[in-house]
């Protein structure tokens, strides 16, 4: 059975929303996925078990974001071989790619377990936390090498227009993810080692069969020995396509760090209203999020093809259903602003905050959209270069405007989501310029 599409014709609308909607279901399951651990690490051994797993989430999301961005590079050079219908160098494109996420994959197992307690120690991390912290890491960045197998295979069938596929194994994975915290948790008594251990052959698990399943089902996967070799080239496209990508998602995990290091010197009150506000906008952002990849191969694909009108097309379609789609938001956050944000907080003052913030950040969410759809077009179209200065944008925009905005006495602690909606406004209207400017047209990658 054969389960990719080619997205070189028919309706460009119905391409996108068809394939974003298994996506968003994927990005939705990998909430849950992070909520499970965190409800049972939390219920079942405790704040500081819980605040010592917290004390990795900025080093653990760095190295997979690096997994992340390495599997988009690839994706971006064989949707537009599988575009193009040149199936050989796509196959070639698919084996040297695997190659460089294992090796990297490995690499950044090893490093980790060598250098967790000392990062975390430069961390700041507590004492009394650190035992536990050290161990959750070296587990859980000990088994990068499943998580960038997982994104990889992931990667490689959104490039081939299957976006399903990759949904029902992450579905299954985070079922065994429960299943296995319960069971390391409560009935052996592993601790922080055990939930972390459940995440990695969770999706160890689901990567390794995922990957057996789709070379088994997928033609355009069926390997011969003549595609089944080293190709330095390719390794090096696969590699520059992928680090810029990587690059942008470190600088802005870099500048969210900085903007939560202002919003802790505004008390209790102010931070708790941010985390509702940032837990919140962390779902709104999945549908933006998935639009990006959908749009990313449907251009990658078309692209490929030489349809560059068409791929355009598709974009201008994206940001519509990303325009209404944050229109829809947030007449329901000022209509129940309140009651959404008192979901999460009983206190009246960090409801009234966080229900003000939500209504504020979501009069940009259009800019947010926008930001999601043009960056998935540049990285389909190959100008996965531009990422870096993107990145750049935002960590210049959330440091100064962090800075700037909350020292002026009228603003004070609006200023950090006034900074939020000007780093969007900002990198929106960059994001244009650069699609504006034409330089995709000469970046694809084959």
């Amino acid at each position: 059975m054969n389960t990719s599409r080619n997205m070189t014709e028919g309706s460009e609308t119905g391409h996108i929303i068809s394939f974003a909607l298994p996506l968003l279901g994927g990005n939705l399951l990998q909430q849950t996925y992070n909520i499970v651990d965190t409800i049972i690490v939390g219920h079942f051994l405790g704040d500081n078990a819980l605040a010592a797993v917290g004390a990795t989430g900025s080093i653990t999301y760095l190295f997979y974001t690096l997994c992340i961005g390495l599997s988009i590079g690839a994706g971006v050079i064989i949707s537009q071989l599988f575009g193009a219908g040149d199936m050989k160098k796509m196959r070639l494109a698919v084996v040297n790619s695997a190659a460089v996420t294992a090796v990297f994959g490995i690499a950044v197992s090893i490093i980790s377990a060598l250098i967790a307690e000392p990062v975390l120690k430069a961390l700041n991390v507590p004492d009394l936390l650190i035992g536990d912290a050290a161990l959750y890491m070296r587990i859980a960045c000990g088994g990068t090498a499943a998580v960038a197998a997982y994104n990889w295979i992931n990667s490689v069938m959104r490039a081939l227009g299957d976006s399903r596929t990759p949904l029902i194994f992450l579905g299954a994975a985070s079922l065994l993810n429960a299943a296995l915290d319960l069971l390391f948790v409560m009935v052996l008594g592993l601790g922080v080692g055990g939930a972390a251990f459940a995440t990695v052959l969770a999706q160890g698990l689901s990567a390794l069969v995922c990957i057996i399943c789709c070379f088994s089902r997928c033609s355009e996967l069926k390997m011969t020995r003549e595609d089944i070799r080293a190709d330095r080239k390719m390794m090096a496209k696969c590699i520059g396509a992928g680090l810029p990508i990587a690059a942008q998602n470190g600088l802005i995990s870099v500048s969210m760090v900085a903007l939560q290091r202002v919003t802790n010197g505004f008390g209790e009150t102010v931070m708790a209203a941010y985390t509702v506000s940032m837990r919140i906008e962390q779902f709104i952002q999945q549908p933006f999020s998935s639009l990006n990849a959908a749009v990313s191969t449907f251009t990658g694909q078309n692209i490929g093809a030489g349809r560059s009108d068409r791929a355009v097309r598709g974009m201008i379609s994206a940001i519509k259903i990303a325009v209404i789609f944050a229109f829809v938001v947030l007449v329901i956050f000022i209509l129940f602003g309140k009651a959404i944000t008192g979901i999460f907080v009983s206190g009246e003052d960090v409801i009234f905050i966080a229900s003000r913030a939500i209504v504020l950040t979501g009069c940009f969410y259009w800019a947010l959209g926008i930001i999601h759809t043009v960056r998935g077009f540049l990285n389909g179209a190959g100008d996965t270069g531009y990422a870096l200065v993107n990145g750049t944008a935002e960590v210049i925009c959330r440091i100064g405007l962090s800075l700037l905005l909350t020292s002026v006495a009228a603003i004070g602690h609006w200023g950090i989501w006034l900074t939020t909606c000007c780093t969007w406004f900002v990198t929106a209207a960059v994001s244009l310029m650069r699609f504006k400017s034409g330089k995709w047209k000469s970046k694809a990658k084959i």
